[in-house]
């Protein structure tokens, strides 16, 4: 079994800028960001092209330093050391491996590196290739390999000199939808085998889903949110994580009294009792988040009413495209074997399950 200590990792008012490409003043890529990332954790750093995530990867890896603030690993400030003395290991988008090599080689470079003996040397090369499936294919070079064996074999490079903290840099990106799916469900089992701390970027929601222990979501250099997939999903804290995260539906919702810590709210014709954390007085105006498949159709008149836009049947699920009123609203039908399956232009009933809707706080 390979084996590695895992270590805390602490960022601690990370700040990155760069110069402007037109030289006139400078671009702040990553602004003011602290987070703790606990022992064996698994953190994914998500959101959309330009938001800071790589940035702050190539931060906590060496491979940029920061302008301001300090990154500490096991309590020992790492911000201005480089790479190869941070004690990590990334995994690139690109694999990076060396085509002239053989695949034992290519996973043997980091331990030749750090002149570990040739026994020691074979046998966790050995132990690292039955680790990730790739027993008997030690001789063969990279163009021989499929994309995810490729794809093993530069996880287990990364893996072998038994890193603190273990970075992957949008790792599946290169692969197809179905190898995609296979390979996170692997990377999460072998962390979860090893409890290796892992930080994972990734521009793909359902990726940091499946795979991550909290997710941080990132917007203009700065962090949106922290917290569980589930928290992620189910109480976003801005408009930008309840749309970026999956689907939603927006409403405005006008608080009509607040009894402790919820609120009543009238939404599609149903008055509910919602969980607010936040001030808030009778009158206001939020949003509440509804996600698509929170709401259903009907045939009842008694239902707030709607007509069907657009219908898509795609097997395990039917999605609609509803507008209610001047409300445009996504629909998702989970079984479509137990309702009917509406037709566009037909006039339906649109109903929610209370205790999906979400508020989000004001501002």
């Amino acid at each position: 079994m390979i084996s590695s200590q895992a270590g805390s990792l602490v960022l601690e008012n990370i700040s990155k800028t760069f110069p402007q490409r037109d030289g006139q003043g400078e671009v702040r890529a990553v602004d003011d960001v602290s987070l703790t990332i606990n022992e064996g954790e698994f953190v994914t750093l998500l959101g959309p092209s330009g938001c800071g995530k790589t940035t702050t990867l190539r931060l906590i890896s060496g491979f940029e330093l920061p302008t301001a603030g300090r990154i500490l690993l096991d309590g020992k400030d790492i911000s201005n050391r480089p790479p190869n003395k941070r004690d990590m290991a990334m995994v690139f988008q690109s694999y990076a491996l060396f085509p002239h090599m053989s695949v034992s080689k290519n996973v043997a470079y980091g331990l030749r590196i750090q002149r570990v003996p040739g026994k020691e040397l074979r046998e966790r090369v050995e132990r690292v290739l039955d680790l990730m499936g790739l027993r008997g294919l030690g001789e063969r070079r990279p163009n021989e390999l499929s994309g995810g064996q490729q794809q093993r074999v530069a996880l287990a490079r990364s893996l072998v000199v038994e890193p603190r903290v273990l970075l992957f840099d949008e790792p599946l990106s290169n692969l197809d939808a179905k190898l995609r799916v296979q390979m996170r469900s692997e990377i999460r089992n072998i962390q979860r085998r090893l409890n290796i701390t892992s930080v994972y970027v990734t521009h793909d929601q359902v990726e940091a889903m499946a795979l991550s222990d909290r997710i941080v979501v990132m917007n203009q250099g700065k962090i949106e949110q922290i917290g569980s997939p589930e928290e992620i999903y189910r109480r976003p804290t801005t408009r930008f994580v309840a749309d970026f995260i999956g689907r939603a539906n927006f409403l405005e919702a006008r608080i009509e009294r607040v009894d402790g810590g919820e609120a009543e709210v009238e939404l599609l014709g149903q008055r509910v009792r919602v969980p607010v954390t936040f001030a808030v007085s009778a009158g206001d105006h939020l949003t509440a988040v509804l996600r698509p498949e929170a709401l259903s159709l009907r045939e009842d008149a008694t239902l707030a009413q709607g007509a069907v836009e657009q219908a898509m049947y795609l097997g395990s699920s039917t999605d609609y495209v509803v507008r209610v009123g001047e409300m445009v609203l996504i629909v998702v039908e989970t079984d479509p074997s137990a309702h009917v399956v509406f037709r566009e232009g037909q006039t339906v009933g649109v109903t929610f399950e209370p205790s999906t809707v979400h508020l989000l706080p004001p501002g």
